[in-house]
């Protein structure tokens, strides 16, 4: 007999229940991409990868060779028993994450960190890891992701930000907002901070039933409240939606809708849920939400707005980030793909998780003077949704140009003990710094290695 499903490719994987490394293959079966794997004591193990077989083909087209990096681990045991950063590791950071305490004025049933009570780093602490991170990118980070826990009830928080700005291009305050709701105080603070820096802030949904089931507590109001306040004191947000199956999934087109109508929201995050942390991997996995299914929902909740072939895979992590960029026309918002197919200038976007338009425009200068069949092509394109003289402006300008007039969906799905193939857990570029100045894979983080220091 034949078999019911068509063989891909062949991968490393973890066992679901000793998490040792298990041989799998990568199949295509009732239109969907599985991950097929046996282990020698558990047996055979089929967990959903993806919803859409061709995007999940197409993605490697857009890969890009991983940025070299400092390492500070040998290959022993084999990825992800070596981390990290060890030298199999095949991306840099274009995301460097700070948890500077394990307290939380939440308790969230799908927290990845099990916070809660605990404790707060100290200064000297942090910056050690803040100056860490910033000398393994060659004395300057990109992105610092600011973490916890809840970071905004850290008694440091403030001179923590100071510090990070003078290390990182852009520094992110990952909170859920409680704060920021009930301290205007606090916001007039953040106000200073001008320039690389917003808020990424914890948005699942309009309604207190879905927060009641995934945050244990109503907070419509509060997140609402918060974005006020941001606004307010003209505070760059980013919303991020955690995403679950049958509890918040119908919502991703209002959220997008919301985001695009309100001034300081610059762009939504999402991320499908994964089972680590607090979330039982004994639940259904069966119809997992996969970044092709947000991708899907997108299109069919915006109405065609935004459409499946609006979204790129990123090129540093093409694996497991996809997003879009929208430009605001005289009729509204519009993805810069329906502008021209940019998606064949992403060689001229740096290997980076932050785009910028002037980073585009400088590294295509090679085509602009004649290395391509029509290089007067490039700069037409993007002038489309580039004024005419935008590198000539300073950099402030440049910066409220670009924030009031872009705006970006990227979509994030993490791997997980269920999910996990090697070669996404080698691309992946969000990586942890931990207080014995390491840099470990979000996910590989979260699998095997959290429980090491939350409880040291």
């Amino acid at each position: 007999m034949d078999r019911d499903f068509v063989y891909y490719e062949f991968t490393n994987s973890l066992c679901n229940e000793c998490l040792k490394v298990i041989p799998a293959k990568i199949i295509f079966r009732d239109n969907k991409v599985y991950l097929l794997k046996y282990c020698q004591k558990h047996g055979e193990q089929l967990e959903l990868l993806e919803h859409d077989i061709e995007y999940f083909k197409n993605k490697r087209i857009y890969d890009k060779a991983g940025t070299i990096t400092k390492t500070q681990t040998e290959v022993k045991k084999g990825c992800p028993y070596d981390c990290g950063l060890c030298p199999n590791h095949d991306q840099h950071s274009c995301i460097n994450i700070l948890e500077i305490t394990n307290r939380c004025n939440m308790c969230c049933n799908t927290c990845y960190a099990n916070s809660g009570k605990g404790k707060d780093l100290d200064l000297k602490k942090i910056k050690e890891m803040i100056d860490f991170g910033a000398e393994c990118e060659n004395g300057r980070g990109e992105v610092l992701q600011i973490s916890g826990g809840e970071p905004s009830i850290h008694p440091e928080i403030i001179k923590i930000i100071q510090y990070a700005r003078e290390k990182y291009q852009y520094v992110m305050l990952n909170t859920n907002g409680i704060r920021i709701a009930e301290d205007e105080d606090f916001v007039k603070e953040l106000s200073e901070f001008k320039g690389g820096f917003e808020i990424y802030l914890q948005f699942d949904s309009f309604k207190d039933e879905v927060y009641e089931k995934i945050r244990g507590r109503k907070l419509v109001d509060i997140k609402k409240k918060a974005v006020h306040n941001l606004e307010k004191y003209n505070i760059p947000i980013t919303l991020v939606m955690t995403i679950e199956r049958d509890i918040n999934d119908k919502e991703l087109g209002k959220i997008i809708s919301y985001g695009l109508e309100t001034k300081c929201i610059r762009g939504v995050n999402i991320q499908p849920v994964a089972y680590f942390g607090r979330k039982n991997g004994n639940l259904d996995r069966s119809n997992r939400v996969t970044l092709t299914n947000v991708i899907n929902l997108i299109e069919e909740q915006t109405k065609k707005m935004i459409i499946k072939e609006d979204f790129a895979p990123l090129p540093c992590n093409v694996e497991r980030v996809a997003l879009t960029y929208l430009y605001n026309t005289k009729n509204g918002f519009l993805p810069i793909t329906r502008l021209d197919n940019i998606k064949k200038y992403l060689p001229y976007v740096n290997n980076t998780f932050t785009f910028k338009i002037e980073d585009a425009l400088t590294n295509g200068k090679d085509i602009i003077f004649g290395s391509c069949c029509n290089p007067l092509k490039f700069l037409k394109d993007f002038k489309k949704f580039v004024p005419r003289d935008f590198m000539k402006w300073d950099l402030e300008k440049r910066s409220k140009y670009v924030s009031e007039n872009t705006f970006r969906i990227s979509i994030t799905s993490f791997v997980d003990r269920y999910n996990f193939d090697i070669k996404s857990m080698q691309k992946e570029c969000a990586h942890i710094i931990t207080t014995d100045l390491k840099r470990i894979p979000f996910s590989s983080y979260n699998m095997i290695y959290r429980s090491k220091y939350h409880d040291s």
